[in-house]
């Protein structure tokens, strides 16, 4: 008992306590002190939604449905923005970098400046057959694209030709008019050769500078460039040689140097072929990657190695109707087409003597060991006889071909446009020999020696064609090979997709 009373004891004393506290306060304060505790629990403990004031919650939702048409324009305007930079980066990047193709606007542009240059060799030729090109004695690459003016400027530029070997020799009679005739002819020659300058530079450095070119294709452009800008120097190392008396062989009239006259065509043919060849090849790039399937099946045709034998031939003739025209460059330089003048003898025989075809005049050492390669390259006779030999060669060479192509295993190999390219070589090898045995039995008339000179070139840019044709660009077939890959992936994810969701 007393345990028990003694734990009921604080119990007793807080009900006590408690008791007496409400016993001796007022009803009023009772009252407040209730109100307070109501209002202090009200503060510190939070509502749920559903406690909320119905006009509060009324208020929010609505403010929620005004407000959400402008988050969704703030996410949109957000997205756009954010696409936008995306893609002014993409093309940014794309400015900043190389294409793996080169546009067509610069195939179109090297094919119609390789036309520029076709026809400036061709004048050139006319200039050299007129024997215009000795007319003007100075290099002047600006103030040179003006001719005279006036009388007093006639007269100076006549004086300085007066001057020359070529008039003391050839042309003590001339006047002043035979003379501007002349002149007129090396002059327009010269300004042709700024304007295929000009015109391939200029638009070189845009095509370059806007990105229009594969990085390849840029750096062949530059060697282009430099080789124009060579070209214009070696034109006037050429004329520079038949305007000094040293400089040309004793007792033989004042000519160039046939030389520098190869070497100044040689140089020619040099950026016709790259002009072409490239102008070619960026169509031919652009025709294949149209299609990629289709493109893939026909260079894989091309990698038959049986079509290899046919490759090499046809870089072989290429090189060999290069070969052939610069010996014509030489038989230009010497006159060599003026003597002989009968096919396909030379005299009595198929060829001359072996005693004037290795002159010992021709020879400069005295253990006479320049004799052979002197008269390949000064002797008359031997020089006309090289070219015929290398004529024959290459007719011959071009019907091998064509038998070739002729053949069984070949026709089902060859595509219908080499064939066809075939063909073509075929008919323009028939004129070229027409027009050189034609020149040579006419003694060398200036318009038969002209289109002589154009068929050398409508051959060579047609052996190009076919070689464009038949060749294999291993560049190209790597971009074929990256376009088959990036069109089979998204192929291969759609139907992941559908199998999934299977």
């Amino acid at each position: 008992m007393a345990t028990l009373s003694m734990s009921a004891f604080p119990l007793r004393r807080l009900g006590v306590r408690v008791a007496s506290s409400e016993l001796f306060t007022c009803r009023q304060c009772l009252r407040h002190r209730s109100h307070a505790t109501r209002l202090f629990s009200s503060r510190t403990t939070p509502r749920t939604p559903s406690q909320k004031s119905p006009r509060l919650n009324a208020y929010l939702s609505a403010l929620k449905v005004n407000l959400k048409p402008l988050t969704n324009l703030r996410a949109a305007t957000l997205s756009t923005a954010t696409a936008a930079q995306t893609a002014e980066q993409g093309a940014a990047a794309a400015k900043s970098h190389f294409p793996d193709v080169s546009s067509k606007a610069v195939a179109y542009w090297l094919l119609g400046s390789a036309a520029s240059v076709f026809g400036i060799v061709i004048f050139g030729g006319l200039t050299r057959l007129t024997e215009s090109g000795l007319s003007i004695t100075e290099w002047k690459p600006v103030t040179g694209s003006l001719p005279p003016m006036n009388d007093e400027d006639w007269e100076s530029e006549f004086a300085k030709y007066r001057s020359s070997p070529e008039y003391k020799i050839l042309n003590p009679n001339m006047n002043l008019s035979e003379f501007k005739s002349i002149y007129y002819m090396e002059w327009i020659h010269r300004l042709w050769g700024r304007f295929v300058g000009l015109s391939f530079v200029v638009p070189a450095i845009y095509f370059v500078a806007r990105r229009k070119v594969s990085k390849p294709m840029a750096l062949r452009l530059a060697g282009i460039s430099g080789l124009i800008g060579f070209q214009g120097f070696i034109g006037w190392w050429m004329v520079k040689s038949g305007l000094k008396d040293d400089l040309f062989a004793p007792g033989s009239h004042p000519r160039v140097s046939q030389y520098r006259l190869t070497a100044h065509l040689a140089a020619a043919f040099t950026c016709y072929v790259a002009m072409l060849w490239n102008g070619l090849a960026i169509l031919r790039s652009h025709r294949l990657l149209a299609d990629p399937a289709t493109g893939t099946k026909t260079l894989n045709a091309l990698r038959n190695p049986k079509l290899a034998l046919f490759r090499r031939s046809v870089a072989g003739l290429a090189l060999l109707v290069f070969t052939t025209a610069m010996s014509g460059a030489l038989v230009a330089g010497l006159d060599a087409g003026l003597i002989y003048n009968e096919f396909p003898y030379m005299g009595n025989g198929l060829a001359p003597p072996k005693s004037e075809l290795f002159d010992d005049k021709y020879s400069r050492q005295s253990d006479q060991s320049d004799l052979w390669w002197r008269n390949m390259l000064e002797n008359p006779s031997l020089v006309q006889l090289d070219h015929r030999i290398l004529a024959t060669t290459t007719f011959t060479a071009v019907m091998a071909l064509w038998a070739y192509s002729k053949s069984p295993a070949m026709k089902k190999l060859l595509p219908r446009n080499v064939s066809k390219g075939v063909h073509g070589v075929v008919a323009f090898t028939l004129m070229q020999v027409t027009l050189g045995i034609s020149t040579l039995l006419y003694l060398v008339p200036t318009h038969l020696a002209s289109t002589h000179q154009a068929g050398s070139l409508f051959l060579l840019t047609w052996v190009l064609v076919l070689g464009n044709r038949i060749w294999h660009p291993s560049r190209t077939a790597k971009l074929l090979q990256m376009a088959a890959k990036a069109r089979s992936k998204p192929v291969s994810t759609t139907l992941a997709a559908d199998v999934l969701k299977k």
